[in-house]
C-alpha cells in the first residue's frame, strides 16, 4: 500500500517558509492537460477531487493512530474557530484516526475568577490554585467547555465523551514543585504534573468511534483534583499513547524567526533547530512551554508536532492532510 512521503526539506534543520496562499491555491490550479470548457460545475467538482487525491495518501499513512489535539487560547474564543476545528476532527475519526482532544481554558478561568471577585495569581507562569481557584477552574473545563465542545460534535453528527469526573478522569498527577530563585520550593497550591493516563479509557473510546474529550483537570493518587497545565498534559497524552502527531493550536500561525516578519514562518524544525532558537531568543514567552512539551513527547516516541493558528479556518486538516501544510511542524531530526 503507498503511503504519503514525509515533507522535504531544504536542509537538515530547517525548512524555508510556506505561504499560506499556496496551500488554498494549489487544489485550484488547472493542470496542462485539463480539457478547456468545461462548466463551472464540473470544473468545481475536478478542483474538490484533487483536493482528496492529494489527502488520500495521508488518510491511509494516519488510519488508525493516535491524534492528539490540544485546544486552547483565542482558537477557544469564537464560535466560529471552535466549530471548525471540530468539524476538522469529526472529519479525522471519519476516515479511520483516532484523534484526542485535550483542552484548556485559562482565559474563560480568569473570566470566572473575576467574575467571583477572585484575582488570579500565577506563580513562575502557573496559576495558584487555592481551594476556590480549583472549584472554578473544574466547573469551567470539566463542565462548561468540555459539555459545550462535545455538544458540538454531537451537533455536527459526531460522538464524543468528557474522560473527566468520579470515576472516569483519565488523567493522574503529581502534586508540581518548583524551584524559586533561591532553590526552595515555590507554593503552587493545588497544581499537579501528569505523570500516568488511563490508555484503556481513552482505547476504549476510540474503539467504539467515540472522540475523547479530555479537560486538563487531573487527579492525584489519593483522588484529589489538580489543575495542571493543557500543553504538558497534552504531550503527556500523546507520549503515553505513543502517538503518531501531537497538535498545538497556536494563537499565531507557528514559530517565526522574526514575528514582524510574516514571510518568516519556519515550517519544519527539529530537536536541534529549536535548541537553537531558543539560545537565540528566538522561541520565547508562551511559545517556550509548547516547545519544551514538544521536544519532551517526540524523545518518548511521538513522530511529529506541529503548531497551527486555531483561528484559521481547517488548520488542522490542512496542516496534516495536505502536502505543504500551514504551520510548523517538528520532528526529533531531520534525515
Amino acid at each position: 500500500m503507498p503511503v504519503a512521503p514525509d515533507r522535504p526539506t531544504e536542509s537538515p534543520r530547517f525548512e524555508s517558509p510556506r505561504s499560506h496562499s499556496t496551500i488554498v491555491r494549489f487544489p485550484l490550479e488547472k493542470p496542462d492537460s485539463e480539457p478547456e470548457g468545461l462548466n463551472p460545475t464540473v470544473d468545481q467538482a475536478i478542483r474538490k477531487a484533487r483536493v482528496l487525491i492529494e489527502a488520500l495518501g495521508w488518510i491511509r499513512q494516519f488510519r488508525d493512530r493516535y491524534v492528539v489535539i490540544k485546544l486552547g487560547g483565542s482558537a477557544l474564543e469564537t464560535t466560529e474557530s471552535v466549530n471548525s476545528l471540530l468539524t476538522d476532527v469529526i472529519f479525522m475519526e471519519a476516515v479511520g484516526v483516532r484523534p484526542v482532544l485535550v483542552h484548556g481554558g485559562g482565559k474563560s478561568i480568569s473570566r470566572a475568577m473575576d467574575e467571583a471577585g477572585i484575582e488570579s495569581r500565577f506563580v513562575q507562569g502557573r496559576r495558584f490554585t487555592d481551594e476556590a481557584t480549583r472549584e472554578i477552574v473544574v466547573r469551567v473545563l470539566a463542565e462548561e467547555i468540555s459539555g459545550s465542545l462535545i455538544d458540538e460534535i454531537r451537533r455536527q453528527g459526531g460522538r464524543a465523551e468528557r474522560l473527566s469526573g468520579p470515576g472516569t478522569n483519565c488523567l493522574v498527577a503529581d502534586r508540581l514543585t518548583l524551584a524559586g530563585d533561591d532553590g526552595e520550593p515555590l507554593d503552587l497550591g493545588l497544581v499537579g504534573q501528569v505523570i500516568e493516563i488511563d490508555v484503556g479509557m481513552i482505547e476504549e473510546a476510540c474503539d467504539e468511534r467515540t472522540i475523547p474529550v479530555v479537560p486538563s483537570v487531573a487527579v492525584d493518587r489519593d483522588g484529589a483534583l489538580l489543575n495542571v497545565n493543557a500543553d504538558s498534559a497534552a504531550a503527556a497524552v500523546a507520549r503515553l499513547l505513543k502517538a503518531e502527531k501531537l497538535v498545538f493550536l497556536s494563537d499565531v500561525p507557528g514559530i517565526f524567526r522574526d514575528l514582524d516578519d510574516p514571510e518568516s514562518l519556519l515550517s519544519h524544525l527539529d530537536m536541534a533547530a529549536c535548541q537553537e532558537l531558543k539560545e537565540e531568543g528566538v522561541i520565547e514567552a508562551g511559545m517556550l512551554p509548547k516547545v519544551d512539551a514538544a521536544l519532551e513527547a517526540l524523545q518518548a516516541g511521538v513522530r511529529k508536532v506541529h503548531i497551527v493558528d486555531g483561528r484559521m479556518p481547517h488548520s488542522v486538516l490542512l496542516e496534516v492532510y495536505s502536502d505543504t501544510g500551514v504551520g510548523t511542524e517538528i520532528v526529533l531530526r531531520s534525515p
